[in-house]
C-alpha cells in the first residue's frame, strides 16, 4: 500500500490532515530537530552534528550568492571594494564576502534643473533657466567616479551655458538663437563629463526661459516693440521694391522696343525717300523742263487739296476770282430757302454756274496732268 493513501502516514510521521500553515512549520522544525539528533535520546556524534551544520551553512552562503539583473539594468560587481567586472541581466553568482555587487539603472532617465543669471558677450544680463535630460552609458564610471550625480551634472551644465552665453549678444540669445545656444551648451557639456570620466551620456539641454532681468523688462519691451516695427518697414519696403522695380523694368524694356521701332521705322522711311529721289533724279535727267512741271503741279495738288478755299481762272478775264467756298457751305440754310430765286446768290452770282465752272477746270487740270506723265 502506498504511503500516500488513505489512512497512511508520510515517511516522515505526518498526518495527511495536518495541511495549516502551522502544521507546516512545526513538521519543518520536528525535522530538523530529528537531523540534530534533539529529539532521541541517543545525542548525534559531534561530527556528525558538525558536518550537518557545516553542510546547512554551506547552502546559505551559495544561495546568498545568488542575484538577478534585470532587462536595463547591470550590474557591477566589486572584489574587496574595487571594480572586477559589469554583469549583463540574468542571473548571476558571486562569492560572498569576496565580491559584492550594485545594481544600476541604466535605462532610465534623470533630469536636473536650473534657473541663474548670466553676463552675455554685449555686457548685458540674462536670467537663464535650462534642464538637462541624461542617462548613464558606463555604470562603473557612474559608481566610481561620481559622489552627487545631479549635482555634478547641474555644475557642469551652468558653468557650459555660461561660457556659451559669453560668446553670444543678448538680443540673439533672447529671440532666434535659443536652439542654437542649447546646442552648443549640449556639445561642451558632454565633454566636459567625458573629461571627467563620469561615465553620463547627456540626451538633450533645453533652454526654458531667457530673458533680462525683471528691473529691465519695461525697457526690454519697449525695445522688442521698436525692433519689431523696424522689422516691419523693413519688409513693406522689400515688398514696394519687390513690386515696383518688375514694373519699372517692364517700361524701360518697352521704352527701348519703341526706340528700336522708332529707328526702323526713320531707316526705312528714309532709305525709302532716298529710292524714290534717286528714280526721279533719273527721269529728271532725261526730261528736265517735264519734270519740273510735274513735280510742281504735284506740289499745288498737295497744298490746296487740303484748303477750302478755290481761285478760278476765268478765260478772257484778267483777274482771278476767289471763291469763298466755306463760307458757303456754312451759311444758314433757312435764309437760302426764304430767298426768291433759288438760283441766285445774295450778290447776284450764279452758284450752277460757277460750280459746272469748276468742276470742268478741274477735269482739264486732271488731264494736263495726264498728259504730263504720259510724256
Amino acid at each position: 500500500m502506498a504511503w500516500n493513501e488513505p489512512g497512511n502516514k508520510d515517511p516522515w510521521g505526518r498526518n495527511k490532515n495536518n495541511s495549516s500553515l502551522d502544521g507546516v512549520f512545526k513538521d519543518f522544525k520536528k525535522t530538523i530537530d530529528d537531523l540534530l539528533g534533539s529529539g532521541s535520546s541517543v545525542p548525534p556524534s559531534p561530527k556528525k552534528s558538525a558536518g550537518l551544520l557545516s553542510g546547512i551553512i554551506l547552502a546559505i552562503y551559495f544561495l546568498s550568492g545568488i542575484y538577478i539583473v534585470n532587462d536595463g539594468e547591470r550590474g557591477v560587481v566589486l572584489q574587496f571594494g574595487s571594480f572586477n567586472e559589469i554583469t549583463m541581466p540574468g542571473p548571476h553568482w558571486i562569492p560572498r564576502f569576496i565580491q559584492s555587487v550594485e545594481i544600476v539603472d541604466v535605462s532610465k532617465i534623470r533630469s536636473v534643473q536650473q534657473k541663474a543669471v548670466m553676463l552675455t558677450e554685449d555686457e548685458n544680463i540674462v536670467s537663464i533657466s535650462f534642464a538637462i535630460q541624461y542617462d548613464i552609458k558606463d555604470a562603473s564610471d557612474f559608481i566610481f567616479n561620481l559622489r552627487e550625480p545631479d549635482i555634478t551634472v547641474s555644475q557642469a551644465g551652468e558653468s557650459a551655458i555660461r561660457e556659451v552665453m559669453g560668446q553670444n549678444s543678448m538680443d540673439f540669445i533672447i529671440t532666434e538663437g535659443r536652439t542654437k545656444v542649447a546646442e552648443d551648451t549640449k556639445g561642451l557639456l558632454q565633454n566636459v563629463l567625458d573629461i571627467y570620466g563620469a561615465g553620463v551620456n547627456v540626451q538633450s539641454l533645453n533652454i526654458l526661459e531667457a530673458q533680462p532681468p525683471e528691473q529691465v523688462q519695461d525697457a526690454f519691451s519697449d525695445a522688442i516693440k521698436a525692433r519689431e516695427d523696424e522689422q516691419r518697414y523693413i519688409n513693406e519696403a522689400e515688398a514696394y521694391r519687390n513690386e515696383i522695380i518688375p514694373l519699372a523694368r517692364g517700361q524701360a524694356k518697352q521704352m527701348l522696343e519703341q526706340a528700336i521701332a522708332y529707328k526702323v521705322k526713320l531707316i526705312n522711311a528714309a532709305e525709302g525717300e532716298a529710292s524714290r529721289f534717286t528714280q526721279l533724279y533719273s527721269e529728271y535727267k532725261k526730261a528736265p523742263a517735264v519734270t519740273k512741271e510735274r513735280l510742281y503741279l504735284e506740289a499745288v495738288e498737295s497744298v490746296l487739296s487740303n484748303s477750302s478755299k478755290v481761285m478760278i481762272d476765268v478765260e478772257g478775264g484778267n483777274n482771278m476770282m476767289y471763291l469763298p467756298l466755306d463760307q458757303l457751305i456754312n451759311r444758314n440754310q433757312p435764309k437760302i430757302a426764304n430767298q426768291d430765286n433759288g438760283n441766285q446768290s445774295s450778290n447776284g452770282v450764279d452758284n450752277t454756274s460757277i460750280m459746272d465752272r469748276i468742276t470742268s477746270n478741274k477735269n482739264n487740270f486732271n488731264l494736263r496732268k495726264r498728259d504730263l506723265y504720259n510724256e
